[in-house]
């Protein structure tokens, strides 16, 4: 999974922030999460390499914004530059998750008419009550591809009457992490992926979280491998096929950029266990885990 973070830091708005897991890996860096700062990535998807070529290839994917919320406040001056960065990388895709559904409609750029082919928006839904406040704001914006993310699941959610709509193209699921992780249950991720697959959307069950219950047994699982490989054996992942975007090649092509490989995703041999190998775009070769 290849991510791409502009700016860095975010504020607590509902209960699934409350053990927000960014703010308990910047407290063992010394940093203030609630400061809202540009990042030294905030130009990645334009920038070139010495042949003038972009360095990220053609077809790949970005998640946007993982350790902060897209659409939050202290942004708004540099948001402008980044929906830019994606009009120009028409040939790369971007991934964009917020629980600010209620800015989407303020924030987004003028001329996004029906939406960015090349950008999907997803709201963040925890419980039933946040389903219902977001997805409907999510429903009610115009844009090309549309998802949502049940995490940290901390309550059962019924979004059937959203998934029948038609318009969401897939559910990411997935148990809290970190300090003072509140349980995750196998019943209401169940009832998710049954309402998934009655609407036949794809859902992508990604880990269990540290603290999983099954069968009235509460499992502790601190290892997230191990809590991705569990939910892959669960079965209650259902695929319908990854978002079709519609990429295509920049119009700024003078340095040679036409003669760039479009991007095929590669995947690791401990890959196969992965719970989030639906719905990734294969390794970033960050070399973090050492492995084959």
């Amino acid at each position: 999974m290849i991510i791409w973070n502009p700016w860095h830091g975010c504020h607590k708005i509902s209960e699934g922030c409350e053990h927000c897991y960014m703010y308990f890996l910047d407290s063992k860096r010394g940093v203030d999460t609630s400061i809202v700062t540009r990042t030294a990535n905030f130009n990645l998807p334009v920038r070139r390499d010495r042949r003038g070529n972009y360095k990220l290839r053609p077809g790949m994917q970005l998640y946007v914004g993982l350790s902060t919320d897209f659409f939050v406040e202290e942004a708004d001056a540099w948001r402008p530059e980044v929906w830019a960065m994606m009009r120009t990388r028409s040939d790369i895709a971007f991934r964009i998750l917020t629980k600010r559904a209620h800015r989407i409609k303020d924030c987004l750029p003028p001329d996004w008419g029906e939406g960015y082919r090349n950008v999907m928006l997803s709201v963040t839904c925890e419980n039933q009550r946040n389903a219902d406040a977001r997805l409907p704001l999510l429903l009610d914006v115009p844009a090309r591809h549309k998802g949502f993310m049940a995490a940290p699941l901390i309550g059962a959610i019924d979004a059937s009457r959203y998934l029948a709509l038609g318009q969401i193209e897939e559910v990411l699921c997935g148990g809290e992490n970190y300090d003072g992780s509140r349980p995750c249950h196998y019943e209401w991720v169940a009832e998710l992926s049954h309402q998934c697959r009655e609407a036949d959307v794809t859902f992508n069950f990604i880990e269990t979280g540290s603290v999983f219950v099954k069968d009235g047994r509460t499992y502790c699982i601190p290892s997230k491998e191990v809590q991705s490989r569990q939910a892959l054996r669960s079965g209650l992942s259902h695929y319908n096929g990854k978002p079709k975007f519609d990429l295509r090649r920049c119009a700024d092509t003078i340095f040679g950029d036409e003669a760039m490989e479009w991007y095929e995703p590669k995947y690791r041999e401990h890959c196969a266990m992965c719970g989030s190998r639906m719905t990734c775009n294969g390794c970033s070769d960050c070399g973090r885990c050492h492995r084959p």
